[in-house]
C-alpha cells in the first residue's frame, strides 16, 4: 500500500513547533501501524536547510521544485511568515502543489502564506489569534476567524497557533484512519484530549491581568469562584471598592472588554469544562455556572462555540472512547 505522501513546507524563521507536531504526530502514527503510513518531508524552496525562529538549524528533504505529487500539503507558520508570503517562487510552488494535493493546510501563521497564495479567498480561516488582525487587514478576502483551534473549509484547513497543529494533525489522522486509531495516536503524543476545531485558542484565564492588576484580578478571582453570584458591574465594583466607571474602564485596559463580557466568558468556560469532564444535566450545569436555563446555556454556547453543549460533550466522548 502506498504511503500518503505529506510535504511540510519550511521557510527561513519557520516555528519549529508548527513542523514537529506536525511530523511528530505523523511518526507515532506510522509505529502505532498506520495503514497506508504517512510519509512526512520538509521542503523548502532550494531544498537547503532552514533556521528557524527559534535559531535551530532544520534539515530539509526536498526542494519544492522536485516535489510533483503531494496526498496532502501544510505550510508551517513562524515569525518569518510575512517574508515567505511575498515570495513569488514560494507562493508559485505552493499554488501548484495545491491544485495536486488531497488536503491542503496551514499551522499557525502559515495562513498568509496560503491567503497569499489566493487559496484561502472567499474561506473561513484561522491563525494565531496575536497576528489575526494584521493578516486580516493584509488578506481582506479572507473570513478570517481568530477564535477556533482550526477550521477546515473544503479541502482547505488553517489552525491556530503553535499546539493547534497537533490538533488538526490529530484530525487528519482519524480522518485517514478512525476515531479510535486517532485515539491511540494522541495517547503516544501524552496529549489528553484532541480537542475539537470550534474551542477557543484563548481563554479569559490565560488572558488574566498581571498580579499588580489587583482590583482585576481580584474581580476575575471571586467570578470564577462564584460563578452562580450576582456578577452584575454594579456588584463587583461594590465589591473591590470602586466605581462602576473606573472598573469598567480597568477591564476595558487591561482585558480590551466590559466586566460583563468578562463574567460571561468565564460562565461559558467554566461550563464547557463541567459538559466536558462531567455527567451534570445541562439544567444543573447552566445553574452552577449562572445562567438562567439550560436553553440560555445552549444559546450562549452556538454563540460562543459554534456547537451546542450536547454536541461538545458528544465530541469529547468520542475523542476519549474512538466511538
Amino acid at each position: 500500500m502506498a504511503a500518503l505522501s505529506v510535504v511540510v513546507v519550511g521557510f527561513e524563521g519557520a516555528e519549529l513547533v508548527d513542523i514537529s507536531s506536525v511530523t511528530s504526530t505523523l511518526a507515532v502514527a506510522n509505529r502505532l501501524g498506520a495503514r497506508p503510513a504517512y510519509r512526512a518531508e520538509l521542503a523548502t524552496i532550494d531544498g537547503r536547510d532552514i533556521v528557524c525562529d527559534s535559531g535551530l538549524r532544520l534539515g530539509a528533504q526536498r526542494a519544492l521544485a522536485d516535489v510533483s505529487t503531494v496526498d496532502t500539503l501544510i505550510v508551517s507558520g513562524g515569525l518569518g511568515h510575512e517574508a515567505a508570503s511575498r515570495s513569488p517562487n514560494l507562493i508559485q510552488h505552493v499554488r501548484r502543489l495545491a491544485v495536486r494535493a488531497r488536503r491542503v493546510a496551514s499551522v499557525c501563521t502559515g495562513t498568509s502564506v496560503l491567503a497569499a497564495a489566493g487559496l484561502l479567498d472567499g474561506r473561513r480561516a484561522t491563525t494565531h489569534w496575536f497576528y489575526a488582525a494584521e493578516i486580516a487587514e493584509r488578506f481582506p478576502r479572507v473570513r478570517l476567524d481568530p477564535a477556533p483551534i482550526y477550521v477546515r473549509d473544503g479541502k482547505v484547513a488553517t489552525s491556530g497557533g503553535v499546539t493547534a497543529s497537533l490538533d488538526l494533525t490529530l484530525a487528519f489522522v482519524e480522518e485517514d484512519h478512525g476515531a479510535e486509531f486517532a485515539r491511540w495516536v494522541a495517547m503516544g503524543m501524552v496529549t489528553y484530549l484532541q480537542r475539537p476545531g470550534n474551542q477557543a485558542q484563548m481563554s479569559i484565564f490565560t488572558a488574566a491581568p498581571r498580579a499588580d492588576d489587583a482590583v482585576v484580578k481580584r474581580v476575575l478571582d471571586h467570578a470564577t469562584a462564584h460563578p452562580d453570584g450576582d456578577l452584575r458591574a454594579a456588584t463587583l465594583a461594590g465589591l473591590v471598592g470602586v466605581s462602576t466607571r473606573q472598573l469598567t474602564r480597568l477591564f476595558q485596559e487591561r482585558l480590551g472588554l466590559p466586566p460583563a463580557s468578562a463574567v460571561r466568558r468565564i460562565r461559558l468556560e467554566l461550563a464547557a469544562r463541567l459538559v466536558s469532564t462531567t455527567e451534570l444535566s445541562m439544567s444543573q450545569i447552566a445553574g452552577r455556572c449562572g445562567f438562567g436555563s439550560a436553553e440560555s446555556l445552549r444559546q450562549a454556547f452556538v454563540n460562543r462555540y459554534g456547537a451546542s453543549p450536547r454536541s461538545m460533550r458528544g465530541t469529547h466522548a468520542r475523542s476519549l472512547t474512538g466511538s
